[in-house]
């Protein structure tokens, strides 16, 4: 065997070994290399992902009517998603040979064993595809779309991941739709999207969420509860000062009625200021800060006044009377 002979065996084989990459990235073909052969567009892009339809993938079509206009052309996007954002692959649209596809040729191409079916030219997503209605009413036109997310490795393996799904479109004037609800596009899809955006939340993760939440809720109503803790001393500490004034020291000081009665209705007057300003400020949707604040002056002005009158009541002492 000579040079020229090896050279060109070389180049033929490495043509075999690459030429199913360059056919699927330029779209799938209609049949597999399976024995015998099936139908990509049903049967799925076996040859990717262990051969077996995967949920890792959502394919989906949007613009889609719920039934068509005779003749009238709609406007057709087909998406591919994954956990990944920069997700890219290819497609196989068929409708069975009803209606016409019209696409940018730069993007996607008729399929080469079947012209009713369309596929992607190059790999990539979100592809924009017009059909155009039958010219008549043929009744519902049914579709058949495969999608499949490659992993960029360039070869069809495991780490690729397809989906496939049937729809139709209903015949014109037989689609339904419940009362409330209007006649328009709709979105068909196929995969799982909570396995692929709803993460698995641990207890641990529960446990930190709820911890968090706590400390946020004591930091934003941190004056509630330091007002709160106040007012349980202060109102402690004014039981304590009574009960001992009265088992060790008989009672509060004497007060002239002279000076007990405009000093009552003095605290009198702003105990009702107080209350006034606490059932106002309640009513109106003010924090529970405020009017915790202004609720302990009114009964500090309120316990003013019954000190107030238990100073008049008091009998003068000796010292009072001099």
């Amino acid at each position: 065997m000579n040079k020229w002979h090896r050279i060109i065996l070389m180049t033929l084989l490495a043509l075999a070994l690459v030429a199913p990459t360059l056919g699927l990235s330029s779209g799938p073909p209609w049949d597999t290399s399976d024995t015998p052969p099936n139908q990509v567009i049903t049967s799925g892009c076996t040859c990717h992902g262990g051969g077996v339809a995967s949920k890792a993938v959502i394919v989906s079509i949007s613009g889609v009517p719920q039934s068509y206009t005779v003749g009238e052309t709609y406007n057709f996007t087909i998406s591919l998603t994954t956990s990944d954002d920069a997700v890219e692959g290819g497609f196989l649209l068929w409708s069975y040979g009803v209606g016409t596809f019209n696409f940018d040729a730069d993007e996607i191409r008729a399929n080469a064993n079947e012209s009713s079916a369309i596929s992607q030219s190059k790999v990539g997503n979100d592809w924009l595809v017009q059909w155009t209605a039958p010219g008549q009413d043929v009744g519902e036109v049914s579709f058949q779309l495969v999608g499949n997310a490659v992993d960029g490795s360039g070869l069809p393996d495991e780490g690729d991941a397809w989906n496939i799904v049937s729809f139709f479109i209903a015949a014109p004037g037989t689609a339904t739709v419940s009362e409330g609800d209007e006649l328009s596009l709709r979105t068909i899809s196929v995969g799982d999207y909570e396995s692929l955006f709803v993460a698995e939340v641990t207890a641990e993760e529960i446990e930190a969420e709820h911890q968090e939440e706590l400390s946020a809720k004591y930091f934003e109503q941190g004056n509630l509860y330091y007002w709160s803790t106040f007012a349980i001393l202060l109102i402690g500490a004014v039981f304590q000062r009574e009960f001992y004034e009265k088992k060790y020291g008989g009672g509060p000081p004497h007060l002239d009625r002279s000076l007990a009665l405009p000093q009552g209705i003095g605290r009198g007057v702003v105990a009702l200021v107080m209350l006034y300003l606490t059932i106002y400020m309640y009513q109106h949707g003010w924090g529970n800060g405020w009017v915790g604040v202004v609720a302990m002056l009114f009964l500090w002005a309120a316990y003013g006044v019954y000190r107030t009158i238990l100073q008049g009541k008091t009998p003068p002492e000796v010292l009072d009377l001099l």
